[in-house]
């Protein structure tokens, strides 16, 4: 297997990308996997490599990245060295990186003979889910779609709403970041983003547009975001597949880090489940 870690992705006036890839040097017709992290993620979290090779081993090339915004940077992608990026993250900017990805994975393999570059699904997690169906309601290079304890209304996220004039007031609110133990700021910027584009960031509309196959997968123990979201994506779409895991909290029972060899059953059932669809 070819894997490619910490690709520089450089672009004009904006903050760099770090990309992964994963892909057979053997296996041909290879369709890509675009994954996108959610919130307070990273494309290095937890058994998210492990789950990239498990589905490059299956026959598909798999890329991975780091939002612009989401805290790393390029020397330290995991323990959010950069606050004040996180600060100025917002959902459009998830959106512009999603796209310039896209054109990164189209371009990387365009003429390859092994990966099949007309064939892309995106998966995103969380947030990322949410940041995964609005990008394929509007950008027919999508062929597949699947969501991993997704989202479904970013208006009812703490991230977007709560406290709002003291919000403004202070120009910025703080949320704690269990693991790394930092106060992570999230400036008023945010707000005014999600206010000025409600359209464009609308999930349930968003979903009720999407035309290819979605597949809508969530933990029935996920106490972060509530299985009911799941169930609204699926009524929104009702040609999408609606995949429950039993047993299975926001992460699929895995956590950060991940010293096992091999993947948790409950995560073992989200990629069998990703290859079969």
């Amino acid at each position: 297997m070819d894997i490619e870690r910490n690709i520089i992705l450089e672009r004009k006036d904006k903050k760099p990308i770090l990309i992964d890839a994963f892909y057979s040097e053997t296996l041909s017709d290879q369709p890509i996997i675009i994954f996108c992290h959610g919130y307070k993620g990273f494309k290095d979290w937890g058994a998210w490599n492990l789950m990239a090779k498990s589905l490059a081993s299956s026959g598909f090339c798999v890329i991975k990245f780091n939002f612009s915004h989401n805290g790393g940077t390029v020397e330290n992608p995991i323990d959010f060295p950069d606050l004040e990026a996180f600060g100025n993250n917002n959902y459009t900017k998830e959106l512009d990186d999603l796209n310039d990805v896209l054109d990164w994975t189209q371009k990387k393999f365009l003429n390859h003979t092994l990966v099949d570059s007309s064939k892309i699904c995106l998966v995103g997690h969380s947030r990322g889910g949410g940041i995964v169906i609005l990008k394929a309601s509007e950008d027919n290079r999508v062929t597949k779609l699947v969501t991993l304890a997704s989202v479904s209304d970013f208006g009812r996220r703490t991230a977007t709403i709560g406290d709002l004039e003291e919000w403004k007031a202070t120009g910025v609110k703080f949320v704690l970041n269990g693991r790394t133990k930092q106060q992570m700021p999230h400036y008023y910027q945010f707000y005014e983003n999600f206010m000025s584009n409600k359209e464009r960031l609308d999930i349930a509309s968003a979903t009720e547009r999407i035309q290819i196959p979605m597949l809508i997968i969530h933990g029935d123990n996920d106490t972060s975001v509530s299985i009911k979201e799941a169930e609204e994506l699926h009524q929104w779409n009702p040609d999408s597949q609606l995949k429950i895991i039993k047993n299975a909290d926001h992460v699929f029972n895995t956590r950060h880090p991940w010293g096992e060899e091999s993947l948790s059953v409950e995560l073992k059932v989200v990629v069998e489940s990703i290859i079969d669809f």
